[in-house]
């Protein structure tokens, strides 16, 4: 782990991340897609991804709450009904299960979940010409947000377990993102208590936190700003295109990581 001196002093410990933290923020203002993934690895080039994930907790928390706060008019509460309860049990699963899943397993298992799941929506919209919008149904949506709860604990990737399930309702694009910044506000403050259990939160890691932090509010407000301003026609096939990215970029992490030598 990193000493806070070094933290305070290391150009490279800012110049990576920074981006990591802006690039995370403009995610949770309500871009979605790869950015949000490439925080902990980008961090990671000058940490250990553990520590990474640790010092970020903290930061998408504040992130959380400008979010909550710039989408207070919009929510599904059908949606969090179903999803929330699935996700808290999610977590308890990826608490109980932490210290015998690989993380690089679960990004694989996230990613091919995700591919799929846009070469599904290509086929029927491009191929098929049918819409992607269904109905809510309570099997399937506690199904994922169980997944997306888990997945969030053990690899901070819930985003397109959530997404499999949420898109598919095809909401306005303000009432998905207000809907996806309440349920990922409420499983990111239920984890730092499993965070703490584990010793994440020392010292190192709180001073790391505590310089990023003034950069959160700016790029999530940022994100928002550009959400807002998107046509329904225009946001869904960005967001599909951002879901792919993700999925080829867990994907691609994974086997890396597998990939003797």
């Amino acid at each position: 782990m990193l000493e806070p001196s070094f933290l305070l002093a290391d150009p490279t410990f800012y110049a990576v991340a920074i981006p990591a933290v802006i690039l995370v923020g403009l995610s949770k203002g309500g871009l979605g897609g790869a950015a949000a993934l490439m925080g902990v690895p980008i961090m990671a080039l000058a940490m250990h991804p553990v520590q990474a994930a640790a010092i970020l907790l903290p930061i998408l928390i504040v992130m959380d709450v400008f979010a909550l706060w710039t989408w207070r008019h919009w929510r599904d509460a059908l949606t969090l009904k179903i999803m929330l309860p699935g996700a808290m049990v999610g977590i308890g699963l990826g608490w109980l299960t932490a210290a015998y899943v690989s993380a690089d397993s679960v990004r694989l298992i996230v990613g091919l979940v995700a591919i799929a799941f846009v070469m599904r929506w290509a086929w029927q919209t491009l191929a098929l010409g049918r819409g992607n919008k269904s109905p809510h149904n309570r099997l399937i949506g506690s199904w994922w947000s169980m997944i997306a709860g888990f997945t969030s604990f053990v690899a901070h990737a819930g985003g397109p377990p959530y997404q499999v399930y949420a898109m598919r309702l095809g909401q306005d694009p303000k009432l998905y993102t207000g809907t996806a910044a309440i349920f990922f506000a409420a499983v990111n403050a239920v984890k730092l208590v499993p965070y703490f259990a584990l010793g994440l939160f020392d010292t190192t890691n709180l001073a790391a936190s505590a310089i990023l932090m003034p950069i959160a509010p700016v790029a999530t407000l940022a994100g928002a700003w550009i959400v807002r301003r998107m046509k329904p026609e225009f946001f869904y096939p960005f967001m599909y295109i951002m879901i792919l990215l993700v999925g080829l970029k867990l994907v691609w992490d994974s086997v890396i990581a597998f990939w003797p030598g």
